[in-house]
């Protein structure tokens, strides 16, 4: 294995890995680009983007142009971030979008105000590059106006090019029914992927206890020590910073060690990120748990924090804009992997 997965493994181990989550659906490529930038010089040591050879570029020249700051904002970058690009099955919220208002609206523009990327402008015409999925728009809207569609890659051909453009893992959202057409896709991941980590990202929403561990261990057959499993307690749901909100998150966790780290030691060094609603409070209510895990992803509370920072014209050059927005997500990743 190369130094770079190397490096990884070592924070793994030491549960020292923070990843900023983009947003599977996330394809605007100058909010990825800032929030690379931020993140780079906050301490996370992972970026997690949509499968878009655009997108990882724009995640890449983030990365690059968060050390050409670092020297003037006296910062020390220890590690260059990894960079994983999220796909996913039909089903999946991380991987569908939001495809029409149909005529059926009575304009309440309550999905508006929900909108937590801001994907739903006054006309009401969806924007897809904003987009990331998450539903709050359909759960408001009174009269089921609002359709979705899955966004669909051919991973065959788009996985490799977005290796190219500089991504170096790879994660399935695979939370949904349907063994067969997800271990399928499981395996090509690994075959375009052999030599970095590999990550399944699954909830409960669709799964048993029981089926949850069944997949994990077919998972595990193909990708051995490079699996991750990213526990999703409520897929992009973490608009509160409170325990209630990463309750899931930490009750997923809690499912994977009880019925499969702590029973078959062939799992013991299984990788687990915790995901889905996660925030601040996370990684203390872990541990006052006990629960086991090797870092922590977060997505929509990490972009919300520092989200009226992107919105400055002088971005890169405003230093006292940028140093704030550093300060506010570098709290979040000592809180997340630091004793």
């Amino acid at each position: 294995m190369n130094e770079r997965y190397k490096e990884m493994k070592e924070l793994l181990q030491k549960g020292k890995y923070f990843k900023l989550v983009c947003g599977a659906g996330n394809e605007n490529v100058d909010e990825v680009r800032k929030l690379a930038v931020i993140y780079t010089l906050a301490g996370a040591n992972g970026l997690d983007v949509s499968a878009t050879p655009a997108v990882v570029k724009g995640c890449v020249k983030g990365i690059d142009i968060a050390y050409q700051l670092a020297k003037e904002l006296n910062i020390n970058i220890a590690i260059r971030p990894f960079i994983t690009v999220s796909v996913g099955m039909p089903g999946d919220h991380h991987v569908r979008k939001a495809k029409i208002i149909s005529a059926k609206c009575i304009k309440c523009k309550q999905c508006i105000e929900v909108c937590p990327t801001k994907a739903i402008p006054s006309n009401l015409v969806i924007n897809r590059e904003l987009c990331i999925g998450c539903g709050h728009c359909e759960s408001v809207c009174p009269v089921n106006a609002i359709a979705y569609e899955h966004n669909e890659k051919g991973l065959a051909q788009i996985l490799p090019e977005c290796l190219k453009a500089g991504a170096e893992n790879i994660e399935l959202h695979a939370a949904v029914l349907g063994d067969e057409s997800i271990m399928k896709e499981w395996a090509l991941v690994n075959k375009i992927q052999p030599n970095h980590f590999v990550s399944m990202c699954l909830d409960r929403k669709h799964l048993s206890n029981t089926h949850l561990i069944d997949r994990i261990r077919k998972a595990a057959n193909m990708a051995g020590d490079r699996l991750i499993i990213q526990a999703d307690g409520v897929p992009m749901s973490g608009g509160s910073d409170d325990y209630n909100t990463t309750l899931q998150a930490i009750a997923i966790a809690d499912v994977i060690q009880k019925n499969l780290i702590e029973k078959d030691s062939k799992f013991q060094n299984l990788n687990i990120l915790l995901s889905g609603g996660t925030n601040s409070y996370t990684s203390k209510m872990a541990k006052l748990c006990n629960i086991y895990f090797n870092g922590v992803a977060i997505g929509t509370h990490a972009r919300k924090i520092v989200r009226e920072y992107l919105s400055n014209d002088n971005f890169y050059k405003d230093f006292k804009n940028l140093s704030a927005a550093i300060s506010i997500a570098k709290k979040l990743v000592v809180e997340s992997i630091e004793e």
